[in-house]
């Protein structure tokens, strides 16, 4: 029974239960951007990928983008090859608060 308890205490310990905050986004402003896709990364925890976008002055910038894991992305239709290199896509996105892309 000892040898379990400790296992039993690392499982359930606060850690197991925080992922990390999602403070850095700001959660009541959504903004949609358009662009081409650069990279998609189909991996735990978040899946992501990063999308170049240009600006209405012309300027293009690259916009990363952080998403579900693949588990629950496949439960929403998603698969590996929904995104490719070059894809033009539209999404909608809770921005950085600090303004970064």
């Amino acid at each position: 029974m000892a040898a379990i308890a400790p296992r039993l205490s690392i499982a359930f310990s606060t850690p197991a239960f925080v992922h990390h905050s999602g403070a850095m986004f700001d959660s009541a402003k959504e903004q949609t951007i358009s662009g081409v896709v650069r990279e998609f990364n189909w991996t735990n925890p978040h899946s992501s990928f990063k999308l170049e976008v240009t600006d209405a002055a012309g300027k293009s910038e690259i916009w990363a983008v952080e998403m579900n894991g693949p588990q629950n992305l496949m439960h929403d239709g998603w698969k590996r090859s929904t995104l490719k290199n070059g894809d033009r896509i539209t999404a909608v996105v809770h921005p950085l608060r600090d303004g970064k892309p």
